[in-house]
């Protein structure tokens, strides 16, 4: 099947497949609008069940990217990169180095960083083989490095915002939030939380994980397949995306959903489910871009980590005009957030 025959082709500029029998790479890059700049973001290491699945992962989030980037005021386009996990090809210095290649044959139109399966460490191996990389290891004060810390800070300033507007609460002491997915964002989110006083139930794929976190925290600790029915004040969705359907929205039972995964909602449509229960909904895109401030500062050469943070700290704000647009149009937030995005990148 071509590219623009899936679902989630929504007028790419391009994908492209990668190949290198040598180390085992198959890797995809796609690249959404370079409208506004050269198209940016992480690149995900994964292991798909069908080749399909990773055409759709980089479509759905190449697209979110562009919004991503163009909401946060970044001159930078939307791309993604997708390498296919084999569990009888280890991931290697040669892979990364291959990888890094593919980036280069681009000539500058996809810019990298690392995302779900991908560290810092990789991310030099990858700049050996091209300079148009990001979320490199740098100097205390600096822009870039790891983004996750990052994403989480933003997340948890836009879980803040939620219960500001939602419960009419301003500090997070006592207030229950429900975090699916306990890595680098969701993990890092549960621990601002905690200083606050939170009360957390956590769950990850990796119940051990949840388990030592929840220890360390004071929090709770349930299956993966129940964190969402949980009944919080808030469900934090930091693992990987198309979770909110309608099934899964039918049986939340919190009145805000605030997390840092990326393209939470599996369909337009669930936008509009979550808006009817009347649940305040942080589009992903927007809460979750402290990452992406971060690396796209330090490939720029715009700021230094003052900058990166005064940047996210612009989050809530931006939430709190996508609520005020929703209430007055009564469209979802997932709605007017697009908008406003579209209309950024020219669509």
């Amino acid at each position: 099947m071509a590219p623009w025959d899936y679902p989630d082709f929504d007028e790419h500029e391009g994908v492209h497949f990668f190949r290198d029998a040598a180390s085992g790479l198959s890797a995809i890059i796609a690249i959404h609008s370079t409208h506004l700049g050269p198209a940016a973001g992480g690149c995900r290491y994964w292991g798909y069940v069908k080749s399909a699945e990773a055409v759709t992962d980089a479509l759905r989030l190449s697209r979110g990217m562009s919004y991503k980037n163009a909401m946060a005021g970044l001159p930078m386009g939307g791309g993604k990169a997708v390498i296919l996990a084999d569990p009888a090809v280890p991931k290697s210095p040669e892979l990364l180095a291959a990888f890094g290649r593919s980036v280069e044959a681009l000539g500058g139109r996809y810019v990298t960083a690392e995302d779900v399966g991908i560290s810092d460490a990789d991310m030099v191996e990858v700049s050996k083989q091209t300079k148009h990389v990001s979320g490199l290891p740098v100097a205390g004060g600096a822009a870039g490095g790891d983004p996750g810390p990052f994403t989480a800070h933003g997340v948890y300033l836009g879980v803040k915002a939620a219960v500001r507007r939602a419960l009419k609460r301003e500090e997070m002491a006592g207030v229950h939030v429900a975090i699916q997915g306990v890595g680098s964002v969701g993990g890092g989110l549960a621990r601002l939380l905690a200083k606050d006083g939170a009360k957390l139930t956590l769950a990850d794929v990796n119940a051990d994980r949840a388990k030592a976190l929840a220890a360390e925290l004071g929090g709770e600790a349930v299956p993966a397949d129940a964190i969402l029915t949980i009944e919080a004040d808030v469900i934090s969705p930091c693992a990987l995306g198309a979770i909110l359907t309608a099934e899964s929205i039918a049986a939340l039972r919190a009145p805000v959903v605030a997390g840092g995964a990326n393209n939470q909602l599996a369909t337009p449509d669930d936008g509009w489910r979550i808006h009817a229960r009347g649940i305040t909904y942080a589009p992903d895109y927007v809460i979750n871009a402290g990452g992406i401030i971060n690396v796209g500062l330090e490939y720029l050469g715009q700021g230094d980590r003052a900058e990166v943070e005064k940047r996210i700290a612009e989050i809530p704000g931006r939430l709190e005009t996508i609520w005020r647009e929703s209430a007055t149009s009564s469209e979802p937030a997932s709605i007017v957030a697009d908008r406003m995005a579209q209309k950024l990148i020219g669509r």
